[in-house]
């Protein structure tokens, strides 16, 4: 409830704000023009979180769980069930899917309908108590309610961007292109320039949300299983090879790839293993 207080309050600021720079800026269909930026800046975000779970079984092949076919399948769901009831969420859909990496996600719009998939390289590499803390972390992201989160706050960013754009273009085409009717090349070029380089610059702050909610869901799996599990579980993936997640999972796996430079740092969804090691090594659980 916090949240999506937060939310409509950033969301309204924003569009008040701008409600009163528009007309200012001599901008037509003020009016129209926050709605429309509102509908399809949200719009996309939600209608990309509400196919999140669909989309992610499609891309990587997942296979859900229904009936264990073995004691390993029958463990993973019992370990879920029983995280999920002290998590106080709904029991999430249980998948497997076949990969090398190192790696499991969580994702879906509602808490108590997500869905929780690990690799096979996951179970292969790590041992069960390891699995055990992953689980926990992805419980946590879903218990927490982080992937609602992010689309609340790409939702807000890409409300912003549509409408700055918009105003941006006015400027351009105003000042540089001197025209002082209607919308004139300079607008539509001026927006679409801004469009992208703002979205470009605005995905830094959706980065530092998602590190930042890393260590909130490995301080949730520490509470579920215990610190030591959940820092074991880490060390081992500085050993693996974690693969890579398809962009649209990336910041609900376990981990990411590793960043070298400066930019791949700003745009990375994991904060380091070792800083996440030290975090936990840190706290009271």
């Amino acid at each position: 409830m916090k949240t999506i207080t937060l939310f409509l309050g950033t969301n309204l600021a924003v569009l008040t704000l701008l409600g009163f720079i528009l007309p200012m800026l001599g901008a037509n269909n003020t009016v129209e023009l926050l709605i429309f930026a509102l509908i399809l800046g949200m719009g996309g975000s939600f209608i990309s979180l509400a196919l999140s779970k669909t989309m992610a079984k499609k891309m990587t092949g997942a296979h859900i769980i229904e009936e264990p076919s073995n004691s390993a399948e029958a463990w993973l769901l019992d370990t879920v069930r029983r995280q999920a009831q002290s998590a106080g969420i709904g029991m999430p859909e249980v998948a497997i899917y076949d990969s090398e990496s190192v790696n499991a996600f969580a994702t879906g719009m509602r808490r108590d309908s997500a869905l929780v998939a690990v690799t096979t390289g996951l179970l292969h590499a790590m041992e069960q108590q390891e699995v055990e803390a992953v689980l926990a972390h992805e419980i946590s992201h879903v218990a927490n309610g982080d992937m609602v989160t992010l689309a609340l706050i790409q939702g807000v960013i890409n409300t912003f961007i549509l409408i700055l754009a918009k105003v941006i273009g006015q400027i351009v085409d105003r000042v540089l292109f001197k025209n002082k009717q209607g919308y004139g090349p300079g607008y539509y070029i001026g927006s679409m320039v801004a469009e992208l380089v703002l979205g470009f610059l605005a995905n830094i702050i959706v980065m530092w949300f998602s590190r930042h909610r890393e260590f909130h869901a490995d301080a949730g799996s520490a509470r579920i299983v215990g610190a030591n599990k959940m820092i074991a579980a880490l060390k081992r993936l500085q050993m693996g090879d974690t693969g890579n997640l398809p962009d649209q999972l990336a910041a609900f796996g376990i981990n990411a790839s590793k960043s070298k430079s400066l930019i791949q740092r700003l745009f990375r969804s994991h904060p380091p293993l070792e800083d996440r090691i030290i975090a936990l090594q840190q706290s009271r659980y």
